[in-house]
């Protein structure tokens, strides 16, 4: 080979070697995607990887497997679309005004978790309930896609047809939950050569409750073969709670849930996409257990209660998160989270600029995801003073370490409760300790005024 071709192919090895060290390069520098599922009415105990043996969830516990779980998650509300706005807005809903559900907007200058993500140049996609307003909806609110997000809290059916303003109908018989994913994984194809941000939030298990036919039979035989025992609903005031889960609809409804969040995690993989993209997994509030003249569909024990309360019950949920390089597989973390903590986890994890001044009752995550035990947070608090349909009369509460204030506008009654001891809030511990009351009421007062003042 003469002096020249042996020159010739030495240039063309070295540039075929950094053209590949620079691709190397560029895709380990490249933004990780992300997929966020937001699941309604889901309670905390409705995973088998959170304890459930009635419901089967077999893809979100291969998620748990590969990712964390987080045993005190909560909402920052015991209803829907308080918790939608904090977890949108990295604040506590109460600065941005929208204290109970229904149809009132985020306000203009608010900066979503979609828009920070839009800024930084991901693809944004919504599907499902949206329940802050069609006036200002997903589109206006930095999502470039949106299939189903409206005012409504919940579906007028889960079968086709919907008539959903903001969702075109599929095939007669098609099932809510198959076509919210199947919209997901068409935007994933779509758009795997850049980054996205899927917000997959499921109207699932909210009412109305229509089974899903191709898994009913299966719950219905499961139900009947369950063991005697003693399901006499739990007396609270204003209620009664539910005290088994062994209703085969819901059951069928959670299972196809888990389904399509397997469809979704699959197209990732199948795309190549699973190692460079973040999953987490939640829900707006815990499940419907208590109601007033019967028990609801779920049952949260030993959480106490259920939706529209302020007892664990109504406020703890499910919570899983899946950062690749991040997270250690199979991870458990005890560290008290909440709904507004999701922002500011996603920006630092997406490598985006954090914005403190929207977030601002949210704190990072990604400290507990790679190992540490604890946040800069003193306490966590919840006020939710309209009376609810679950027989909730009013009220509000605070968490401080292991210790929990619960007040109750029914009576002007004040609770005290040690979670660590005492996770169903059962032993009422306030004529014990009145200075922790006196203290965790003055906590609780500044953080009123503070959120006032936004």
């Amino acid at each position: 080979m003469s002096a020249s071709v042996t020159g010739r192919v030495i240039l063309l090895v070295s540039i075929m070697v950094a053209v590949g060290a620079y691709s190397a390069s560029a895709k380990q520098t490249e933004r990780p995607n992300v997929v966020f599922f937001l699941v309604d009415d889901l309670g905390w105990k409705d995973l088998s990887c959170y304890g459930s043996t009635f419901y089967e969830t077999p893809n979100l516990d291969e998620l748990v497997n590969g990712g964390m779980r987080f045993t005190n998650a909560y909402a920052s509300c015991p209803v829907c679309s308080p918790t939608r706005a904090a977890i949108m807005t990295g604040k506590y809903q109460q600065r941005v005004g929208i204290i109970n559900y229904g149809k009132k907007p985020l306000p203009p200058g608010e900066v979503t978790m979609a828009a920070a993500l839009k800024e930084a140049g991901y693809k944004t996609f919504f599907a499902g309930k949206w329940h802050l307003s069609s006036a200002s909806g997903p589109l206006e609110r930095g999502f470039d896609v949106n299939k189903g997000g409206c005012a409504w809290g919940q579906p007028k059916s889960y079968y086709c047809p919907y008539g959903n303003p903001v969702l075109s109908d599929g095939p007669e018989g098609e099932y809510l939950t198959d076509r919210l994913a199947n919209e997901a994984v068409q935007f994933i194809e779509a758009n795997k050569k850049s980054p996205f941000f899927v917000c997959l939030s499921f109207y699932t298990v909210h009412t109305p409750k229509h089974a899903c036919k191709k898994h009913i039979a299966r719950f219905t035989k499961k139900a009947s073969e369950l063991p005697e025992a003693d399901i006499t609903p739990i007396k609270e005031s204003g209620g009664v709670t539910k005290a088994r889960q062994d209703d085969p609809q819901q059951a069928s409804m959670i299972h196809a849930m888990d389904e399509n969040v397997g469809r979704v995690l699959n197209k990732l993989t199948e795309s190549g996409l699973a190692e460079n993209t973040i999953v987490v997994f939640t829900a707006d509030n815990g499940g419907r257990a208590t109601l007033v003249k019967r028990p609801g569909e779920t049952c949260n024990l030993p959480l106490r209660a259920g939706k529209g309360w302020c007892y664990e019950g109504g406020i703890r949920v499910c919570s899983i998160v899946k950062a690749p390089g991040v997270t250690k597989p199979g991870s458990v973390c005890d560290t008290p989270i909440i709904s507004m903590d999701y922002y500011p986890t996603l920006l630092e994890l997406t490598g985006c600029k954090l914005k403190p001044e929207q977030h601002k009752d949210g704190l990072s995550l990604v400290r507990l995801l790679k190992g540490e035990k604890a946040l800069a947070r003193e306490a966590l608090y919840w006020d939710y003073p309209m009376r609810h349909g679950s027989g909730w009369g009013g009220g509000s509460a605070v968490r401080s370490g292991d210790w929990k204030l619960v007040q109750l506008k029914r009576g002007d009654k004040v609770e005290l409760y040690n979670l660590k001891t005492d996770l169903g809030e059962h032993n009422d511990l306030s004529a014990k300790y009145p200075h922790k009351i006196e203290a965790l009421q003055s906590m609780f007062r500044e953080w009123k005024k503070d959120v006032a003042d936004n």
